[in-house]
């Protein structure tokens, strides 16, 4: 077992233990920190690779809420799940054949104009067609079945990732992040590798909203499809590092901690802090907080090799009487 899955395995068997140990308040916390471990590393791992700035994280993530709250009596817990991540999938697949052929600002323009669309056409459907705005979610797991389907999400997002990377299919994401046109020439079906990235990305987003709508027992457009879900999704992978493993899921724990500590009694603070951090990672530390770990290292590693050389340096000078 390498050591990726080691590491993964010991931070899912700790996650376990917070239900059993922590209070209410730690287990709301760790729930939306492994909400946005989930959101921002399956982003990560198309958005990180192939370098496309996807807006349109809160459109999958409102689809699945929307898909769990209409069948989440028919089909059952797991049934509404997996119907969710197959739905914003789908929507995957049809938004980026319309979209993924652009790149830059207006493919990160048009995936954002899309989530909009999508969010105002829901609340024209309902108030026309329902009569109302809104979902009340009469049929709520158990705290714990909750918990344990969104700790599922995370660690799946993340040794998804782990797998990915390692196969044909992310070294041709990663030709593409690195030069599209040659990865082209050495014969990568680049559309359908993009298209493909793409979906599993919302499939992830996807099955996230559907476990997270019961959160809340009355949803609507602006709550589930809320920019913020996919602007904070982008910063925390942005500021963690994009095209690291590991670097997401460490900005989710920081910005977790942030949120639950300044949002209410500070909110501008809060933002504040968001906007300082990407600043100051943008400009000393371009591969995220993850590369913080390797400079550290190696400078505390030069730093007690110098203070070694200079022990022993006079000693060895030194001549015996």
């Amino acid at each position: 077992m390498n050591r990726d899955a080691l590491i993964l395995l010991a931070l899912t068997g700790w996650a376990l233990a917070v239900p059993h140990y922590g209070s209410e308040f730690a287990v709301s916390m760790a729930l939306t920190c492994l909400m946005y471990v989930a959101l921002s590393s399956s982003w990560s791992l198309f958005c990180g690779t192939t370098r496309y700035l996807s807006l349109a994280t809160a459109a999958f993530f409102g689809i699945g809420a929307y898909t769990s709250a209409i069948w989440l009596e028919t089909t059952g817990w797991w049934g509404a799940i997996a119907l969710g991540a197959a739905v914003a999938a789908v929507v995957a697949v049809v938004m980026g054949a319309a979209v993924l052929h652009l790149r830059g600002t207006y493919f990160a323009v048009l995936t954002f104009g899309m989530t909009e669309l999508i969010r105002h056409a829901i609340t024209y459907w309902e108030k026309q067609v329902t009569g109302t705005v809104g979902r009340v979610l009469t049929t709520v797991p158990e705290r714990d079945t909750i918990y344990l389907t969104v700790l599922g999400l995370a660690v799946g997002a993340v040794a998804t990732s782990i797998l990915v990377r390692r196969s044909r299919f992310g070294l041709a994401m990663a030709g593409i992040g690195a030069d599209e046109q040659r990865a082209q020439t050495l014969g990568v079906n680049t559309r359908l590798v993009k298209i493909a990235g793409f979906a599993l990305t919302a499939a992830f987003a996807g099955a996230v909203g559907a476990a997270m709508s019961v959160r809340w027992t009355y949803i609507d457009p602006g709550t589930v499809f809320n920019p913020f879900i996919g602007f904070q999704t982008v910063l925390i992978a942005l500021i963690g590092g994009a095209a690291t493993l590991w670097g997401p899921l460490i900005a989710a724990v920081v910005f977790s901690l942030l949120a639950e500590t300044l949002r209410l009694q500070a909110p501008q603070v809060y933002m504040m802090s968001l906007g300082l951090l990407l600043i100051l990672c943008v400009l000393y530390l371009p591969g995220g907080l993850a590369s913080l770990r390797w400079s550290t290292f190696s400078g505390w590693r030069d730093g007690m090799r110098q203070a070694w050389r200079d022990l022993v340096k006079p000693k060895a000078g030194k001549v015996a009487p």
